[in-house]
């Protein structure tokens, strides 16, 4: 009788592809999704903030509560940051990097425990060709970060930036097609970056990937505005791209934007942003709040231009700050109650402007069902928005076009 794990992923869309990639890669042990019965868990950590970090030690600490047997292993972001001193206190089992994750029969084999950091230079080429309880596939086309953004540690724990191989990913996009997903999210740690050492594009790869049969929709990480190219422009129109984009701003005031290393320009952000809502697309960013030098007047100019600019998501959270990196260093600091309401009166604005959004919005949903909670459907449109529907059939992985629905503060709802 083969031995269970259990898997745990924490953070970013890049995680849970290398989660599937172990699963995909596991002979020797049975996957459960019952973390209390399994012999070993594997927890895929990120590193981003400090609060990511105190995630992964409060669930370590609820298995040695509730399955104290368990072997427990760390890989991810957080392997590189925290594994050592996990392994030190006894806590995890084994720790190994990212680049370590195909040989995780191996890694589950280990009597003695480990430390096995792999190689930050690694670039992927598993296949993967199926998602375990997901109805998108999650295709990762790069890795690392040619970026040094003040705060970021990334960078440090994912290597520099380096692309899949094209045709790997084609072939993945094919299989997985084959197997009945239609919609794609490509993933990475900075997905923008996927061309630039092989001498191609993301545009051109997205070209190549919409004409496989069965690609019905395209939706792409986090990119940065520098990397919306005149090609990337040109595709902006095409059916299978998901009329939502992401693009990482990360602040909009000028003197924090240089504060922060960033290659963006607010001015040319907002022409950006202002085209891509002319061709109706929703649009999400990251930002910080509270920064290290995020002054009174800094922040009223930042919500200034954030009033002006034609968001309807956003990913945002307080400065965290992270050992070796230039901002750990910078003064003032910013008190930890004012970034928490900085935070709240940014989110406060773009959930009025998403509201906004899909009150404007007068044309048929595409929408592509996920789960069953409760007796609904809970699925998400083409500008990444969820709608929630009643309905008497089973529509769990199935494509729904909704023209008759109702606009509430939180969510669309559909009665079909």
């Amino acid at each position: 009788m083969k031995k269970k794990v259990f898997f745990k992923t924490f953070g970013c869309r890049t995680n849970v592809y290398d989660s599937q990639v172990m699963m995909s890669s596991l002979k020797d042990y049975e996957i459960t999704q019952d973390e209390n019965e399994a012999d070993a868990i594997v927890i895929n950590s990120c590193t981003v903030t400090n609060g990511a970090d105190t995630h992964v030690r409060s669930y370590i600490s609820q298995v040695e509560k509730n399955n104290s047997d368990a072997k427990v292993f760390l890989t991810g972001c957080g392997a590189h940051t925290k594994g050592e001193s996990l392994l030190k206190d006894g806590r995890v089992h084994g720790v190994f990097g990212q680049s370590e994750k195909q040989k995780i029969d191996f890694m589950l084999s280990q009597d003695k425990p480990f430390y096995d950091a792999g190689d930050l230079n690694f670039v992927d080429d598993t296949i993967v060709d199926d998602f375990v309880g997901k109805s998108r596939a999650f295709v990762k086309i790069q890795e690392g970060c040619n970026f040094r953004c003040s705060y970021c540690i990334i960078p440090f724990v994912r290597g520099n930036a380096r692309s899949m191989s094209e045709a790997k990913i084609l072939e993945q996009i094919t299989k997985l097609a084959r197997n009945g997903f239609g919609e794609f999210i490509l993933t990475g740690t900075n997905v923008g970056s996927y061309g630039v050492d092989t001498k191609t594009s993301l545009a051109s790869l997205m070209k190549k990937m919409s004409m496989i049969r069965g690609v019905r929709r395209i939706r792409l990480g986090s990119i940065e505005p520098i990397q919306i190219t005149d090609e990337f422009k040109e595709i902006l129109s095409e059916s299978w791209v998901e009329k939502h984009l992401h693009i990482a701003l990360q602040h909009t005031s000028e003197k924090m934007l240089k504060l922060m290393n960033r290659r963006n320009v607010y001015k040319q952000d907002r022409e950006l942003f202002e085209l891509l809502s002319s061709k109706g697309f929703a649009i999400g960013t990251d930002f910080i709040t509270g920064h290290p030098g995020e002054s009174e007047e800094i922040w009223a100019e930042a919500m200034a231009n954030a009033r002006e600019l034609p968001l309807t998501h956003i990913h945002s959270f307080t400065y965290s700050k992270r050992d070796a990196t230039p901002s750990a260093y910078m003064k003032p600091e910013v008190n930890g109650s004012i970034a928490k309401q900085r935070l709240h009166e940014l989110n406060t604005l773009i959930k009025e402007k998403n509201l906004g959004f899909r009150k404007n919005f007068n044309d048929e949903l595409q929408v592509l069902v996920e789960s069953e909670k409760d007796g609904l459907y809970h699925g998400l449109d083409q500008h990444f928005n969820k709608v929630i529907i009643k309905s008497d059939e089973d529509l769990v992985g199935n494509w729904v076009n909704i023209d008759n629905y109702e606009i509430k503060e939180d969510h669309n709802y559909a009665n079909i």
